[in-house]
């Protein structure tokens, strides 16, 4: 049982992250870890790795919104906790659940790591559900890398949670995509592939495999300027049209991709058995439900439907 000088009542926290002291220890984190996950960064300020590590931590601990606070300790200062602790090397990092330490690690870890122990450590707590804790925080700092152009430190990360949960539809979705970005399109297909059955149809999957549909298609399309110049040629020549809005969404034209299918419905949505209308899908399909350019689409896609 940990023995520390009490803290005045007033100094239990209400931010996410704060520095403590020896006085303030048995508040911060023993007395606060009883109604929620405390994590503990112990650091010196000439500890060079204690300089990287501990802004990632601050960071994974943000992003989980309440579920986890962090508590910062300088060895240096704070030699009683050190030693109480038996803290030998830095950085060390304790994660504090109910007055007692319940996971932990010494030394660098990777981003993705991080994410995931910060992760892991806010779902210990009684007021976080599993369908809607840490992971699901994790996984969205891993999008906000994806969407940052940080597809590594991304992939690492959906990698890491699904170690945590492989039935994660999220992150399988995420680290296939994040896949797709690195130009990997085979191994994208592959890991969608080996979705688990209870997740294999969901709707993050089926959005990532619209996308890799799209990127095979991609690697064989055509030059935009010949495919448009047949299509003026012959505005009914609808494989030109389907042609040609595989190159334009190649060529991150969306909207021009969709425009050139809708053009083809609108000229006879039956030829070949609907493929104008089944690529729109496609790219709909890709696309989150309530991007403008899907809910734009669909309103044109029935306007002529049901003219």
């Amino acid at each position: 049982m940990l023995e520390f000088g009490k803290a005045p009542a007033d100094t239990t926290p209400n931010d996410l992250i704060k520095d403590t002291t020896e006085a303030t220890f048995m508040a911060d984190v023993v007395e606060m870890s009883q109604t929620i996950p405390v994590i503990v960064d112990f650091w010196a300020p000439w500890c060079g790795p204690c300089k990287t590590l501990g802004p990632a931590l601050e960071s994974a601990v943000t992003a989980a919104k309440g579920a986890v606070k962090m508590v910062k300790v300088n060895v240096d200062e704070n030699q009683a906790i050190a030693g109480q602790l038996q803290i030998q090397s830095i950085p060390t990092v304790y994660a504090f659940w109910k007055g007692q330490p319940a996971d932990g690690f010494q030394g660098a870890i990777t981003p993705a790591e991080i994410t995931a122990f910060v992760a892991k450590v806010a779902e210990m707590g009684d007021g976080v559900p599993e369908e809607d804790g840490g992971l699901d925080d994790a996984v969205e700092a891993a999008e906000a890398m994806l969407a940052e152009g940080a597809a590594v430190d991304a992939a690492q990360t959906f990698a890491a949670i699904l170690g945590e949960d492989p039935a994660h539809a999220g992150a399988l979705s995420g680290l296939a995509r994040a896949h797709l970005a690195m130009g990997e399109v085979a191994q994208a297909d592959g890991i969608l592939s080996t979705a688990p059955d209870e997740i294999f149809n969901a709707p993050e999957l089926e959005s990532a495999r619209a996308q890799v549909a799209l990127a095979k298609q991609a690697e064989n399309a055509g030059p935009v300027a010949d495919l448009t110049a047949a299509v003026e040629a012959n505005p009914d020549d609808h494989q030109a049209r389907i042609d040609l809005a595989t190159a334009l969404h190649a060529e991150g034209d969306v909207e021009g991709a969709i425009n050139a299918l809708l053009d083809s419905i609108r000229r006879d949505m039956q030829w070949n058995e609907g493929a104008a209308k089944a690529q729109l899908f496609t790219i709909f399909d890709a696309l989150k439900p309530q991007d403008p350019l899907v809910l734009t689409g669909r309103r044109k896609l029935s306007s002529i439907l049901f003219a």
